[in-house]
């Protein structure tokens, strides 16, 4: 596991080198720290856990940073103008990776404690950064749709595809075994336990952006039968009307403006960028609904899916502890957020690392969030 914290720590460096100074200290919205942030919070980590946790060292070693670096203990609001200056901060993260990295190799107090027992701390470390990159594009992602070419629009007319002429898979009611008893996944995936499945059937693959087009062209966003209370007063707040990123015209599908470059948006390509409160009315639209994580895991297990990890996909059901749920040393990963308010999503994005593409793999956000690279997959009840 070593070797895969050298490698988040590459990605890290190579992020910011490649993303203009100025930019560091931005907040590009409001649910998202600045760029600089996300890299000097990945180095405290480290610090924490290795210096105080492992090594047991005095918390004066990391006592400055704690106000800026624990996410708890400072508003995103004020996170960017309290950053290191320039290249000081790229500077510091290079010298705590190369010393984190040495201590990890060779310390005999750090390879013998409990924490590094199976790579799980390291592994820990390595997924903690990976996620926190993927948060690194969707900041990008807000800076790029501030740029004022960023809506400009193309004219195209892709082929409008059925919502419901995809393939599906059917399952009768059957029992089958969810979570994983992998040291190196979180807390929230541990404990394969047995669950009920009632019979369904499941979308192959993720809806697309033709697809999504009908569903504007069909009203979508405006008929108030498809949603429920709570997104459509989150849509009519926000005057909602396509996913984010999309840059209509008048002969088509016009453009998507994505982190790394605003493209011709592909038909056929999975819709990206939605709420889930997007997600519940388009499968009312299609005459479906948003599939149980548990149902998503079965026929990811079962190698059913198609289109996996090219989007997060929203599942119905909120976030919660499996039976026997036991945080890991890290409580505030999963614990504070089983309040009912957050939901499930499954599957990575096209921005997620390997790492994080695993068929127990929990990601969760409250229904409102569209900054984190989601789509959805379609799924229905069957009559026994």
């Amino acid at each position: 596991m070593l070797d895969a914290l050298a490698r988040q720590h590459e990605r890290l460096n190579i992020a910011l080198e490649t993303i203009p100074p100025h930019m560091w200290r931005n907040q590009y919205h409001p649910d998202l720290s600045p760029i600089g942030w996300h890299y000097a919070h990945c180095h405290f980590i480290e610090a924490v856990w290795l210096r105080e946790r492992v090594l047991g060292l005095d918390a004066h070693s990391t006592h400055d940073w704690h106000d800026l670096y624990f996410p708890e203990w400072s508003p995103k609001w004020r996170r960017g103008g309290r950053l290191p200056a320039g290249e000081s901060l790229l500077a510091w993260g290079r010298d705590c990776q190369a010393r984190h990295r040495d201590w990890l190799a060779t310390e005999p107090d750090i390879r013998r404690h409990p924490l590094l027992d199976d790579g799980y701390l390291v592994g820990f470390l390595a997924q903690h950064h990976a996620m926190h990159l993927e948060t690194l594009a969707q900041v990008l992602w807000f800076a790029r749709l501030r740029e004022p070419n960023a809506g400009a629009s193309v004219s195209h007319r892709p082929t409008l595809h059925s919502p419901t002429a995809g393939a599906w898979v059917e399952w009768d009611a059957t029992s089958t075994t969810v979570g994983t008893t992998d040291v190196l996944a979180f807390d929230n995936e541990q404990g394969v336990h047995t669950v009920a499945l009632a019979p369904f059937a499941i979308r192959r693959d993720p809806v697309t952006n033709a697809e999504w087009t009908a569903f504007i062209e069909d009203h979508g966003y405006s008929r108030d039968e498809l949603w429920s209370d709570e997104g459509r007063a989150w849509r009519d707040t926000h005057a909602i009307q396509a996913p984010l990123g999309w840059r209509e015209s008048g002969a088509g599908m016009g453009l998507q403006v994505l982190p790394e470059d605003t493209i011709q948006r592909q038909p056929d390509a999975p819709v990206v960028g939605i709420s889930q409160f997007e997600a519940e009315a388009f499968a009312r639209w299609a005459i479906a609904r948003l599939p149980h994580e548990h149902e998503w895991e079965h026929a990811c297990r079962e190698g059913a899916l198609q289109g996996t990890g090219r989007v997060w996909e929203w599942c119905a059901n909120p976030f919660a502890p499996y039976p026997g749920f036991r945080p890991f040393p890290y409580h505030e990963y999963s614990a504070p957020w089983f309040d009912g308010q957050h939901y499930v999503l499954r599957g990575g994005s096209d921005w997620s690392d390997p790492l994080l593409k695993r068929p127990s793999m929990r990601n969760f956000f409250t229904p409102e969030k569209r900054h984190v690279f989601a789509g959805l997959r379609l799924a229905r009840t069957l009559e026994p």
